[in-house]
């Protein structure tokens, strides 16, 4: 089998990490020449793509991946690799397609629970850009019989990426809105569903989140404890100076269900809420 991500940024290369020795050869994009020797000491061939033109090297790639995985964000004319080779990606008929979206196409419903059949209505840019995309994909796969999965991730979280390290380094803040829960997501569980898509050829639209939605403080006060720290001084909402992005995010409030990709997919999360996964990493390594 023979791998190639599209975008090889953080859950990327921890899918490589965790099942790596599955495929006979590993490519991956990247826009920066600056990050080729980190992804190839990492096992992952670079290819340099600026999103809009594909190279030789890149068409070559993709004529010969029986898997592809795209974690590339999507941009206002849409997704950069069925721009730049959609004719290539369908001659060459790989074996299945994983795609790497957000839970934030489901935009604000009110503290409710959803599932993939729920209403999507994206507040932010970039959530509205996902949706766009996941629906060329989905008419890509309906043409092509291609299989495409669609992976809505919730916030991402893993090692060197998480409610520790932000104590440790003293960037941690305990905002405070009423009402304001979301779902989170480990990075090897990322990887583990992303396995789990490629191993049943899947299609189709999955949630991939925790079973514990809820509000950011707790991880935060959780996490200090740990650490046997105070947590840092609670700041209401309204006086948190939060970035237009951040204040997008705030104003979203939902909970996600994963019940069908434990259902369809038989997916068995290895950390199914944040106090198993941050219980791990402060005895086995967080940083």
């Amino acid at each position: 089998m023979r791998l190639l991500i599209l975008g090889a940024g953080y859950s990327a290369r921890h899918f490589v990490k965790m099942y790596g020795t599955e495929f006979s050869w590993i490519g991956g994009t990247t826009r920066s020449p600056e990050k080729m020797e980190e992804l190839r000491s990492k096992g992952v061939q670079p290819i340099l793509f600026d999103g809009q033109t594909a190279s030789d090297e890149l068409l070559e790639a993709i004529a010969t991946a029986t898997h592809i995985l795209v974690s590339a964000a999507p941009t206002d004319d849409g997704d950069p690799l069925l721009n730049a080779a959609r004719d290539a990606v369908a001659k060459a008929k790989p074996t299945a397609i994983c795609y790497l979206s957000t839970i934030g196409v489901y935009g604000d419903h009110g503290g409710r629970w959803v599932t993939e059949t729920a209403e999507c209505n994206p507040t932010s840019k970039r959530s509205k850009q996902r949706l766009e995309a996941e629906h060329e994909w989905l008419a890509f796969s309906e043409e092509t019989s291609i299989p495409v999965s669609i992976l809505r991730l919730a916030g991402i979280y893993g090692r060197g990426q998480n409610a520790l390290c932000n104590l440790d380094k003293g960037k941690a803040r305990r905002i405070i809105k009423e009402g304001q829960v979301f779902n989170r997501i480990h990075v090897s569980d990322i990887a583990g569903a992303v396995q789990h898509a490629f191993e049943d050829n899947a299609s189709g639209i999955f949630n991939v989140c925790d079973d514990a939605p809820c509000p950011p403080e707790d991880v935060v006060e959780y996490a200090a404890r740990l650490m046997g720290v105070e947590p840092p001084p609670a700041i209401a909402f309204e006086d948190a100076d939060l970035s237009p992005m951040a204040i997008s995010f705030y104003g979203e409030v939902k909970r996600a269900s994963n019940a069908k990709l434990k259902g369809a997919l038989g997916y068995k999360f290895k950390f199914p809420n944040y106090r198993e996964a941050l219980d791990y990493m402060w005895e086995n390594g967080w940083s």
